[in-house]
């Protein structure tokens, strides 16, 4: 069992029997689709999900299917830093070249940098930036810090659909992978802004949003506990000059997906595609039985089918989100 599963206990105030339980009820209701991509049904993933979920087993698993259809049509996969260019330039969102104390990636989002209108194109520069983000993950950790600046922000940088398309797509297929979201230096309308938006975040995710400003001495403090000041954007207060580059941000990207590519010729064993596996092996259903990209839709269609039976099996699963029965995770368990 990893280290990611056991840590899971004390949070949920669940055994590991009773969270081995519930993993293996949502590997019944997903059904063959499991072996298929064995790193998205992995047990850290599994549990991503029923974490979500408060660990109600039928809404993981239906979640989780919704993932899975999601996936096979949009593909973020397949994304590559020439496809996000244009989006990319004014480094809006970008992975930073340190983490916080805890290890954990850090992602940067300045929304005041807004640079395009075409939502369909924002939301894949976003899907690549999180792929690219949980690709490099340090193995040890499955969650992220969101570094959210609003120098140049106005109540026009971003609408409420796209702020809503962006949660959907956030909460509902990247689960349990934000551990922090600060917000730095808000601007006072911002507030109606938040408003606006809070509905449509989850209350679990709201909890994890912290409130940043610089010329609070507590703001201060409280970022000097979670960065390496000497790393840190001045930006954000620290010491570190760089700031975003395009052009050697673009470079950095080119070589992560080189080293993804010839991890894919080394074969599974080699840590670079380990790591990669949850995110590229969503393709694999789609790609069974595709003979040329012609054939994308009607193998969605196909792969996709083996997916519409979900919802209604789950009803008639059991579920013990509520009150977890002791004999029947151990009986689970021992299957």
């Amino acid at each position: 069992m990893s280290k990611k599963l056991r840590g899971i206990g004390a949070e949920k105030s669940l055994s590991l029997e009773e969270q081995l339980a519930k993993i293996n009820d949502i590997r019944k209701m997903i059904g063959p689709i499991a072996d298929k991509l064995p790193a998205i049904c992995s047990d850290a993933s599994l549990s991503r999900y029923l974490r979500a979920r408060n660990w109600n087993t039928k809404k993981a698993a239906k979640m989780l299917k919704e993932t899975l259809k999601w996936r096979l049509e949009f593909k973020p996969e397949k994304i590559r830093w020439e496809d996000v260019t244009h989006e990319a330039q004014t480094g809006k969102v970008y992975k930073a070249n340190y983490s916080d104390k805890k290890g954990r990636t850090v992602l940067v989002m300045r929304p005041g940098f807004q640079n395009t209108t075409a939502l369909g194109g924002q939301i894949k520069h976003l899907v690549y930036c999180m792929e690219n983000a949980i690709m490099t993950m340090n193995p040890d950790q499955e969650q992220m810090v969101w570094l959210i600046d609003f120098q140049r922000w106005t109540m026009g940088s971003i609408s409420v659909k796209a702020a809503r398309e962006t949660a959907k797509i956030l909460q509902n297929h990247y689960p349990e992978r934000l551990g922090l979201a600060i917000l730095y230096n808000p601007p006072k309308v911002f507030e109606s802004f938040w408003t606006m938006v809070k509905p449509f975040i989850e209350p679990k995710t709201y909890k994890k949003v912290k409130f940043i400003y610089s010329n609070d001495l507590e703001s201060q403090k409280t970022m000097e506990e979670l960065f390496d000041m000497d790393k840190l954007d001045s930006e954000f207060g620290g010491k570190s000059s760089a700031g975003f580059d395009y052009e050697a941000y673009g470079q950095r990207m080119r070589e992560e997906e080189k080293k993804v590519s010839d991890s894919n010729i080394s074969g599974p064993s080699s840590p670079v595609l380990s790591v990669t596996m949850e995110s590229q092996q969503s393709g694999s259903l789609a790609a069974a039985g595709r003979a040329s990209d012609e054939d994308d839709s009607s193998s969605v269609d196909e792969a996709t089918s083996n997916l519409e039976g979900l919802d209604e099996e789950t009803q008639d699963q059991p579920s013990n989100c509520e009150n977890v029965a002791n004999d029947d995770a151990a009986e689970v368990v021992k299957e």
